[in-house]
C-alpha cells in the first residue's frame, strides 16, 4: 500500500512535468535534474542515521514502523515547497533578502540535527552498556528476562526519562514529519539550495506558479521513494533480530554500537563543519571536514552500507558462535 502511495506520487509529479513541459526540452531536464536531486540528498548521511536510529526505536516498542523515512521525507519536503511557493510568489522582492534568511536557518537546522543526533547518541550509549552486560550474562549461561530486555531496549531508564520530552514526539511512524520539518530547516545541502534557486530563476522569467511548484514536487517524489525504501530496509535488519531472545540480544547490542559510531560522526562532522564556516578555520584537516560537509551524500552511502554490514555480520556471528548457546539459527 505505501509503495502504491508512492508510486502514484512520482507518476503524478512526472505526469504533470510531462504535460506542463512537454514542448520545453529545456524546462524538462530542469525536471529531471530536480527529482535526481531529490534522489540524491534522500542518503545525505542526517537523513540514514535519523531514519535508521527512529526506526530501531520504534520496533523495539512493537512496532514496524515502514513508513517512518515516509514520513520523514514529507517533514522535509514541506520545507522545500514552502520556500519555493514563497519565492515564486514574491520573486523580486523577497530574493534579495533570501541569503540572509537561507544563512540563519542553515545555522538552526545545523543546530537541531547535531542536537537531536547527540541526544540519540547518549541515550544509545546508555543502552548499549546495558545490553553489554546482559549479553556477557547470557553467554555464560544465565536466562535472558524478555520483558526486562524489552525494557532496556526501549530506554525506559534515567536518560530517557530526562530526555523524554524529546522523544516522545517520536513515538508513531507518522511523527517523523515534525522531526523531517525541523532537520529540513537548514538549507544547508546543495540539492535543496538547487531546488529554491531552479524556482527562484523561472519564476523571474515568468512561469506560473502551478508550474514551478513541479519542481519541488518532483524533489519530493525523489526523496520520499529512497527514504521510505531506508526504513523499510531496516525494519527487515531488524525483524531478523527480534525472533529469538538472544539473538535479539545480541543484534541490538551491535547495531546500537553502530548507531553510536554513526549519530557522534555525523553530528561531529556537522559541528565541526558549522564551526569553520562561522570562524573561518583554516588548514588540512579543517578542509578535510569542509568537504565531507559539501559531500554529505557520500558520507550517506557509508552509513547505509556500514548498517548492512553490521546485520550481515551479525547474522554470520551469531551462526558461527552464538546460534548453538540458543538452540536456534
Amino acid at each position: 500500500m505505501l509503495y502504491a502511495v508512492l508510486a502514484a506520487g512520482n507518476l503524478a509529479a512526472w505526469a504533470a512535468a510531462l504535460l506542463v513541459f512537454r514542448d520545453r526540452p529545456v524546462l524538462l531536464g530542469t525536471a529531471f535534474l530536480a527529482y535526481s536531486f531529490g534522489l540524491r540528498h534522500a542518503v545525505d548521511a542526517d537523513h540514514i542515521a535519523a531514519i535508521d536510529n527512529i526506526t530501531r526505536k520504534l520496533m523495539q516498542e512493537g512496532q514496524r514502523p515502514i513508513a517512518a523515512g515516509f514520513w520523514f521525507s514529507l517533514g522535509h519536503a514541506t520545507v522545500v515547497a514552502l520556500a519555493a511557493a514563497a519565492l515564486a510568489l514574491a520573486t523580486g522582492r523577497f530574493e534579495a533578502h533570501f541569503a540572509a534568511l537561507r544563512e540563519t536557518g542553515a545555522l538552526v537546522g545545523t543546530l537541531i540535527s547535531v542536537l537531536v543526533l547527540f541526544l540519540v547518541a547518549a541515550i544509545n550509549c546508555a543502552v548499549l552498556v546495558a545490553v553489554g552486560q546482559r549479553l556477557r550474562a547470557a553467554v555464560r549461561g544465565a536466562a535472558v528476562d524478555t520483558v526486562e530486555l524489552d525494557t532496556v531496549l526501549a530506554g525506559r531508564g534515567l536518560w530517557a526519562r530526562i530526555f523524554r520530552p524529546l522523544f516522545r514526539l517520536v513515538s508513531r511512524a507518522w511523527h517523523m514529519y515534525p522531526l523531517g520539518f525541523l532537520f529540513g530547516l537548514g538549507f544547508d545541502t546543495a540539492t535543496e539550495v538547487a531546488v529554491l534557486a531552479i524556482s527562484a530563476a523561472e519564476s523571474a522569467k515568468g512561469l506560473s506558479f502551478g508550474a514551478v511548484m513541479i519542481f519541488p514536487a518532483l524533489f519530493a517524489a525523489g526523496m520520499a521513494l529512497v527514504d521510505t525504501t531506508d526504513s523499510v530496509l531496516m525494519v527487515g535488519a531488524y525483524g531478523w533480530a527480534f525472533v529469538q531472545p538472544l539473538r535479539k540480544l545480541f543484534y541490538n547490542f551491535t547495531i546500537t554500537l553502530v548507531s553510536v559510531v554513526v549519530a557522534v560522526a555525523v553530528g561531529g562532522i556537522e559541528a565541526l563543519g558549522l564551526a569553520a564556516d562561522r570562524f573561518g578555520l583554516e588548514g588540512p584537516f579543517w578542509r578535510l571536514i569542509v568537504a565531507l560537509n559539501e559531500n554529505f551524500a557520500g558520507i550517506g552511502y557509508a552509513v547505509v552500507a556500514l548498517f548492512l554490514a553490521a546485520w550481515l555480520g551479525s547474522v554470520l556471528v551469531w551462526r558461527l558462535r552464538f546460534a548453538g548457546k540458543a538452540g536456534a539459527g
